[in-house]
């Protein structure tokens, strides 16, 4: 999401690819953000990440466990790119061009760079006979949802015999599930004779059982069999370790032989000081890491530092259970306990050894900005300030807009004020239809952006029952070097691509500016379509006592996209909300016109009830039963109302809470809940949840779904087409009554 960034005294002119969401880059951009002078000049930086957060290692086995929720060990990648004016993309990496200097994405184009850092993780290895049954520890987002899937009783062997297989092995065990441990020899591989003495005890007392001298074929249910880097890395021609494929580099953590690429974390091995993965040296690295950077980007004359890291890394082994230390004989069994190894040396089980592991944990997460109570809201709220909402919240609030139309032409014939579609004349074919939508750019990667703002603007297209045939960009982009402005045009207008292709649409032309003053990137469209043959054009109305109205999918986009500029959105709720609203509706089309649909909007800038306002306008003698509780929202997004966030075009939406008084009534407890304004007790909780309900009404929506009026009794069988199709929360949410005023 766009927040606060550093003073930049010049244009960037160079690009600063980050390809990898690990340790390294995080505290790299926590370094930036604590001392902005670290963070090369003139130079546009991207971080590539699979997911918006990255989990910190440390603390995955007290997750495996329960002893930490997921946002105690998340590191939020999107608010610390925020916080230094980094660009996020949410991708994932599948190759490498060095030679072209081209990072290649899954389905989306490549990204070009001039310097490059891998810090991309590792993946879990094969067992040596090639064999790969059960789940794959790495990558980790995977995993997890693995494990939420294990029922408590069940009996699960993990392959591997090493630290992160005991713990957890530990872990699952606490979490109620019955563990084997199946090892190809008849010793654990913790380091030393001490250290897997220590850890037969703890897997004994915790009743895991261990199968020694296990064949590779024999089945297993999870594979914690070590860490290979990416096979594309190999693949791109880079000098790898033969066994692991990890990234050879030299001390100053370039990689052999390219000049323009570093490499860290569990992808990487310096050739001449190689050490085993793990996040101790990702964590080393990079202070290193950042001020070769900066030599090689402001200061490419100067010598670069070098690093020999340490021989050997304290390594706490936790037992994952309340009641480990006093299976293991130690303490009092009302706390986790932990192993302490270094190089031959063990000591405990015991749970100060757990108490040491846990501050240096959450220590470390508190490095990179997180809060002891797990929250990002109290530490980000003040630190960014308040900024303008962009997406469909950056439009003209309602009431500026119709009173310049209404000036304009007092007569009425003016163009509407909403979101309108123009229907001009075909000749004797198909009635063409034409929409323009467009705003500043929504998120900083600009393919995304120009996806999502080609969805949106196609949209209105959609709601009409029109499919699109071609469209019309005018793209603005930043006053920056010239190499970096055809990669953000190139980019964007891969984006809008990716929508108008799969429809057989053609981007026929556009304009481009160059903004000025610190404008940055935005993006509109006109989109051009025509209704099929045989089909009537929807409006947005009259409405029809018997129909009921139904909402494609939930709400709360503009507020999910506003706490983000505050840093107060979960990572996962982003990363749900950005995936899912990628999803094209132009299937819709078909699917509502076969139930019977004959009106139809797109909930935008204006919210639920203002594009109500908008169907009832054009509907007479007709009042709506809208069903609050029926609505439905996107994760996260209730929770947020309920704690005061919202977009900043809300409050001008609130005007349409008018509707409530007049041709719009609550379903169910709803009203009684308002209206009572109590405030204590259940009550109060059920009011607010009332509150939040009411405020996601008016929350504008970017890509927002389509609200279809159609006959009463063809209603179930829509939302069950429409959730086959992929929509899965459709859902009907108000019903039509005749109504005659006073």
């Amino acid at each position: 999401m766009r927040g606060a960034q550093s003073q930049i005294p010049e244009p960037p002119r160079r690009r600063l690819l980050l390809a990898g969401g690990g340790h390294s880059h995080a505290l790299l951009l926590r370094m930036w953000a604590m001392q902005p002078r670290m963070r090369p000049a003139a130079t546009a930086i991207t971080l590539v990440s699979r997911a918006g957060s990255s989990l910190y290692s440390g603390m995955v086995p007290g997750l495996v466990a329960g002893l930490y929720d997921r946002r105690a060990c998340a590191i939020d990648l999107r608010l610390l790119c925020s916080r230094v004016g980094v660009t996020f993309i949410q991708a994932e990496i599948d190759g490498l061009d060095p030679v072209e200097r081209r990072l290649r994405l899954v389905e989306r184009p490549p990204l070009g760079y001039e310097l490059l850092s891998l810090d991309v993780g590792a993946i879990t290895a094969a067992p040596a006979s090639g064999a790969r049954s059960g789940m794959a520890v790495k990558p980790l987002e995977p995993f997890l949802r693995w494990c939420d899937q294990q029922q408590p009783g069940s009996r699960l062997r993990i392959r591997g015999g090493g630290a992160a297989a005991v713990e957890l092995a530990l872990a699952l065990q606490a979490r109620g599930l019955r563990c084997e441990l199946l090892l190809r020899s008849t010793q654990l591989q913790l380091g030393s004779s001490a250290a897997d003495r220590a850890g037969e005890r703890l897997l004994a007392h915790a009743g895991v059982r261990v199968q020694r001298r296990v064949s590779d074929e024999a089945e297993a249910d999870l594979l914690c069999t070590g860490s290979h880097a990416p096979t594309w890395l190999a693949e791109a021609g880079l000098p790898v370790e033969a066994v692991t494929g990890r990234v050879l580099t030299g001390t100053d953590l370039r990689v052999e032989g390219w000049p323009d690429l570093l490499a860290s974390g569990d992808c990487a091995l310096i050739r001449t000081a190689p050490r085993p993965p793990s996040g101790v040296w990702a964590v080393r690295a990079a202070p290193l890491l950042a001020h070769n950077i900066q030599q090689l980007l402001d200061h490419p004359e100067r010598p670069l530092r070098h690093w020999r890291p340490q021989r050997r890394a304290l390594q706490l082994l936790a037992d994952g259970s309340r009641t480990g230390a006093a299976m293991a004989g130690v303490g009092t069994g009302d706390k986790p306990s932990a192993l302490a190894i270094w190089g031959p040396l063990a000591l405990g089980p015991h749970p100060w050894i757990w108490r040491l592991k846990d501050r240096i944990d959450r220590g470390f997460m508190e490095r990179l900005g997180h809060r002891p109570d797990d929250s990002l809201a109290a530490d980000t709220a003040t630190a960014l300030p308040a900024m303008a909402c962009r997406g469909c919240a950056a439009k003209l609030a309602a009431a500026p807009l119709e009173a310049a139309l209404a000036r304009l032409d007092p007569s009425g014939q003016a163009p509407a004020a909403q979101d309108a579609v123009a229907l001009l004349p075909a000749g004797d074919g198909p009635l063409l239809l034409q929409s323009v939508d467009g705003f500043p750019a929504l998120v900083e990667d600009p393919w995304l952006n120009a996806r999502l703002t080609t969805l949106h603007a196609c949209s209105d297209l959609w709601a009409s029952a029109a499919g699109v045939e071609s469209a019309q960009a005018l793209v603005t982009l930043p006053q920056v070097a010239a190499s970096l402005q055809e990669e953000l045009l190139y980019q964007s207008l891969a984006g809008v691509r990716s929508v108008l292709d799969p429809l057989g649409a053609r981007l026929i032309g556009g304009h481009t500016l160059e903004g000025r003053d610190g404008a940055g990137l935005s993006l509109a469209l006109c989109v051009q379509g025509r209704v099929a043959a045989g089909r009537r054009a929807w409006g947005k109305g009259p409405l029809r006592p018997g129909d009921a109205l139904l909402l494609s999918r939930p709400l709360g986009s503009g507020v999910l996209l506003a706490a983000a500029m505050a840093g107060a959105a979960d990572p996962l709720w982003l990363d749900g909300l950005l995936q899912a609203l990628q999803q094209s509706q132009a299937p819709l089309v078909g699917l509502l016109a076969a139930q019977g649909c004959h009106a139809c909007t797109d909930i935008t800038g204006f919210g639920l009830l203002g594009h109500l306002g908008e169907m009832l306008a054009a509907s007479p003698g007709v009042r709506l039963n809208l069903d609050p509780p029926a609505i439905p929202a996107w994760p996260g997004a209730l929770e947020l109302l309920r704690r005061g966030y919202a977009s900043t075009l809300a409050p001008s939406n609130a005007r349409s809470l008018a509707l409530l008084e007049g041709p719009i009534r609550l379903r169910s407890s709803t009203r009684d809940t308002l209206a009572a304004g109590s405030k204590s007790g259940a009550d109060a909780t059920s009011e607010a949840h009332s509150d939040a309900r009411l405020a996601l009404m008016l929350d504008p929506q970017t890509c927002g779904p389509l609200l279809a009026a159609l006959p009463a009794e063809r209603a179930l069988a829509a939302v069950e087409a429409l959730r086959r199709a992929g929509f899965h929360q459709a859902a009907v949410i108000a019903g039509v009554d005749a109504w005659v005023e006073g």
